[in-house]
């Protein structure tokens, strides 16, 4: 019979988890509860003797220290008690690492049907609370009903000898696995079956498949192994490899220009061919430290001689927007599994972050599936037990609020990874599959979640979109699979290697069999959670943890040891060939049969109509304001704008000291509560080398023109780069699109011709500033649809379309690590310069946006010029001759200015008549203007010959001096004082917004 145990705190000591929900309930619901003790609950669904569980309970799950626990309810003083947890065939990881433990200890294994499965109990005070509110706090706020269920109890309700009962969550199919064949008489009768299934097929792509299903010779091959029409098997596995998600077709399109201004027309044929593969190809020639790119899971640069770095992006945009924490961390942990099926194999050095979301204190009329508050607090506890419980630091991310996110969140992720530049002589970067090699599945088992995951991330969300498409990923079976993969590839055991992402087995199977020109799979083989899947269903799960790996028959019995050694499952599922086909089976039957290159060379391009509305046709128009009379009143307020105030309520979440190779961190300054422009780490702890990195988001110029948005967006990153000491000849970068729908609809998307313009104005913007920089995009990722349909106040629905976005991501390699530098100011006296050019550009400021206005001068990158600055700046902070640099951003000099100011504890005197300018004759635009291109340098007097014959011919000026006294004083053109604040009140406004939530 199964057992329930109870485990809490000590009543003597402080419950933090309980205090944050008092503090959540009335941050979201102004609930004012007395109190929240919380009790975590584990069901035991073993065979064990009383002794045996006496035991577990002292030696695994009780601190006698802190805890009390008992094999019955818990007696704890409540108004009313909430019981939450997983639904079944919800992943339950404290439940699975608990019943590891268990049988660690007691030297058990566990039968199938065994387990332990986790929940949590609540017991809250609060007089005034009803029924209504206890169930919302539940439903709200420490539930989600997609992956949870719950319960509220009352006191009146509650038995003290039963407690919550014996709640046992386990997946009962009582279903026998069938394959279904599929008409395909018509492409109505086709497309009507993509809709049912939910397999988004598009409907240029039905007549391809109906046709090669009807082929002649196609049916006698067919025919000869018992199939006829297309079986469900085979229309999941085209529909998951045809997703705009996994074959990038909407970049792949053909796209018909057209400016409605001028009236010129252009195609443009494949948008990542010519602004993507075409420069990153160019300039790979002539960077010999790039070693592979834009093939594999993830781009590969050289570190060094005996080491590569890896890195690539991800988004999770749609599971995290129904499912927070989830979504992220399933998101995050994937992503890691990138760098780690990349060549042979990477460890994990770090990850990084950027969250789009609506405001946090949204009050408006929409009602989006998860607020915006819950959504980031999920998504950010998301990432950080990816992180975290990996042992991977997260040193560095970027939130970004706007309303255009509330139908749909962005979640950026990254990772970077380290691998040997040879592993048993063999380059490290390369890898194939050859036909014999076993096709091996490591890791998690297989179940029902992660299903359509690829083809709901390829439409809009809608409240029809699959809740199926949900994972919980697992950071503990991952580090586990993560530790002995690596053992494995040292040890010369790895041919090939991918992960099960997008689409899971039929996208690392199906892409992999493409290097030996075939495969044979036995589905019955694969290790499932539970019986009763469908064959289609193994197929293209998506559930977390795994890899495929091909390994030579003679090196199995090896690589089979070393996976008992570490606990991880491993499991030869068939054998790579050269026939041609895919070929699957199940207890001997085919269930698919289909050539391998059906999918890469028979089907149409995508079409789009892409007509540029230029921001004046729009409606756009350049504000009239004036100079401000309370300078430093608007300096506080900007200050304590969400886009520009402190994060690190974020940041302190997650650890960035794990594996001990933090040079720069997140946070820097006298009292280190400042944002570093980049972060720089030191994989290789015996070399003096490092490796910087950054991300930017510029989303708002989107409203006004995406070209100059994507360029903005890029310089940013690599300024960032550059302000700790980067090289600008080792900067790589990943470009990360997130792009509302573009394929035009009069009815349902009648602006998609304007979106598809703004893509390729985007991706113009890419090409140019990339062939300009000279940087090689090393990976990337595009996630399209980000459209939400939302509930009004009236039960309408609105459609909301995100803003255009592109994360960028810049890496560069520092020859000594001893030469970065921190954007904090070091010394009184020491003088205050500024780099590069201020111009009159508000156009989508955070300044203007103050005011409400979004204008027309949007910043745009003089990158010619700009190049030639970095590398002055590169040379003057590699002699050493910079105390601090720190590039100006979002909300201009006076942000960045103050920012300085506040990290290194002291003031300035500032004279922006001094400022290196072009049409910029206001103090409010050379204060709030966001032209790119510039820095933020102080440096001691005794350096400045020096320093300033670096920039000759380069815009720079000195325009002041760090300051003791603390007081931010900047005089206008004029000469007049126009702000005048001390440091701390600076600070203060800048971590007043969240400063609360740390």
């Amino acid at each position: 019979m199964p057992s329930r145990l109870e485990i809490t705190l000590k009543p003597d000591l402080f419950d933090a988890e309980g205090a944050a929900i008092c503090r959540k309930a009335n941050d979201y619901f102004g609930l004012d509860l007395e109190s929240v003790r919380t009790v975590s609950i584990l069901t035991i669904d073993i065979e064990l003797t009383p002794d045996q569980l006496e035991l577990i309970r002292t030696e695994i799950f009780t601190n006698p220290v802190t805890q009390v626990s008992a094999y019955q309810p818990l007696a704890i003083d409540f108004d009313w008690i909430l019981w939450v947890g997983f639904r079944p065939g919800v992943r339950d990881n404290p439940g699975s690492t608990a019943a590891e433990a268990v049988e660690d200890l007691l030297r058990i294994r566990l039968k199938p049907h065994e387990a332990i499965y986790t929940s949590k109990r609540y017991c809250l005070k609060g007089g005034n609370l009803s029924f209504e509110d206890a169930d919302r706090i539940a439903r709200e706020l420490l539930a989600n009903d997609l992956i949870q269920q719950w319960k509220v109890f009352s006191s009146a309700d509650w038995d003290p000898e039963t407690g919550v009962g014996t709640i046992i969550p386990k997946v009962r199919l009582d279903h026998q696995p069938t394959v279904t064949v599929i008409p395909i008489d018509s492409d109505e009768t086709l497309m009507r079956v993509s809709k049912e299934r939910g397999l988004a097929l598009n409907p240029n792509d039905i007549p391809t498949i109906r046709a090669y299903f009807r082929r002649e010779d196609v049916l006698a091959q067919r025919q000869a192994l018992g199939l006829s029409a297309p079986t469900d098997v085979e229309l999941e596995y085209i529909s998951q490899a045809r997703s705009d998600h996994c074959n990038h077709n909407t970049f792949k399109g053909l796209f018909h220009y057209r400016d409605l201004a001028t009236g010129e027309t252009w195609d443009v044929d494949n948008l990542f061919a010519t602004c993507i593969e075409a420069p990153t190809v160019a300039i790979q020639k002539q960077k010999p430290w790039v070693v592979s790119v834009l093939w594999d899971n993830a781009g590969v640069g050289r570190f060094n001689d005996d080491y590569y770095y890896v890195i690539t992006g991800e988004t999770h945009n749609s599971p995290s927007n129904m499912e927070a924490y989830g979504g992220a961390i399933t998101g995050i942990v994937g992503v890691y599994r990138d760098p780690m099926g990349t060549g042979k194999g990477s460890k994990l050095i770090m990850g990084m972050y950027g969250y789009c979301v609506g405001p946090r204190d949204y009050q408006g009329k929409l009602k989006p599936h998860l607020h915006p508050k819950r959504l980031l607090d999920g998504i950010i506890e998301g990432v950080r037990d990816g992180g975290n419980k990996s042992g991977i630091p997260t040193p560095y991310g970027q939130v970004w609020f706007d309303e255009g996110y509330l139908g749909k969140c962005l979640v950026f992720v990254t990772a970077i990874g380290l691998m040997p530049s040879q592993v048993k002589g063999e380059p490290a970067h390369e890898k194939a599959t050859s036909p014999g090699d076993l096709i091996v599945m490591c890791g998690g088992r297989v179940g029902k979640d992660g299903i359509h995951g690829v083809t709901a991330a390829s439409e809009s969300f809608s409240a029809h979109t699959p809740a199926g498409h949900v994972q919980i990923g697992d950071p503990y079976t991952q580090k586990k699979m993560h530790d002995f993969l690596l053992e494995a590839r040292d040890q010369g055991l790895i041919a090939f290697i991918t992960d099960n992402g997008g689409g899971g087995l039929s996208s690392s199977i199906g892409e992999s069999a493409r290097f030996s020109n075939g495969c044979v799979v036995e589905l019955e083989k694969v290790p499932l959670k539970y019986e009763g899947l469908n064959q289609w269903e193994i197929w293209i799960s998506e559930s977390q943890e795994r890899m495929t790996v091909a390994i030579k028959p003679e090196h199995w019995e090896q690589f089979a040891a070393l996976s008992e050694k570490h606990a991880v499952e491993s499991t030869v599922i068939g054998r790579y060939t050269d026939s041609g086909k895919l070929h699957i089976t199940y207890e001997g039957k085919t269930c698919a049969y289909v050539d391998i290159d059906f999918l890469t060379s028979e089907f149409p391009q995508w079409t789009f109509e892409a007509e540029w509305t230029p921001p004046e046709m729009r409606g756009l128009f350049e504000p009239v304001l004036g100079e401000p009379e309370e300078g430093s009143g608007l300096l506080l307020e900007i200050l304590s704008r969400p886009n520009i105030c402190s994060k690190a309520w974020i940041i302190r979440q997650y650890d960035h000291e794990v594996q001990g190779t933090s040079v720069i961190k997140p946070l820097v300054g006298k009292d280190r509560d400042v944002n570093s422009d980049a972060v720089v780490i030191r994989p290789v702890l015996k070399s003096q080398e490092g490796l910087a990195a950054a991300q930017a988001l510029l989303p708002t110029y989107s409203r006004i023109d995406t070209y100059h948005m994507v360029a903005c967006t890029i310089d940013e990153a690599v300024r960032r780069v550059m302000a700790v000491g980067g090289d600008p000849d080792r900067i790589g970068g990943v470009d990360n699109f997130c792009w509302p729908n573009i394929q035009y609809d009069p009815v349902d998307n009648p602006d998609g011709k304007y979106k598809a313009a703004q893509l390729v104005r985007a991706n113009r913007a890419l090409k140019d500033v990339c062939t300009a920089y000279a940087i090689p995009l090393l990976s990337g990722k595009d996630s399209m649809y980000i459209d939400g349909h939302l509930r009004g106040r009236y039960g309408e629905t609105h459609k909301v379309s995100a803003l255009p976005t592109l994360q960028f991501s810049c890496t560069s390699v520092i020859a000594d690590i001893t030469r970065c530098v921190t954007m904090d100011c070091k010394f009184a006296g020491d003088l205050v310069y500024v780099l590069g050019e201020t111009r009159n550009e508000l156009g989508a400021s955070e300044y203007y946006e103050h005011f409400g206005y979004v204008g027309l001068h949007v910043p745009k990158l003089q990158p010619e010029t700009s190049m030639k600055l970095y590398r002055a700046l590169s040379r003057a902070i590699q002699e050493e001759l910079v105390a601090s640099c720190h590039g100006i951003y979002r909300g201009g000099l006076g942000v960045h200015l103050a920012l300085v100011a506040m990290a290194g504890g002291l003031g300035m005197n500032i004279d922006l008549s001094l400022v290196p300018r072009v049409e910029a004759e206001q103090d409010h635009v050379i204060l709030y203007s966001e032209t790119p291109g510039r820095f933020i340098v102080t440096i001691d007097p005794k350096h400045r010959l020096a320093f300033e014959a670096l920039f000759d011919t380069l815009p720079h000026a000195c325009v002041g001096m760090v300051s003791s006294a603390p007081d931010l004083v900047i005089n206008g053109v004029a000469g007049k004082p126009v702000i005048r604040v001390p440091v701390p009140k600076l600070k203060a406004a800048w971590k007043r917004p969240f400063g609360g939530l740390i």
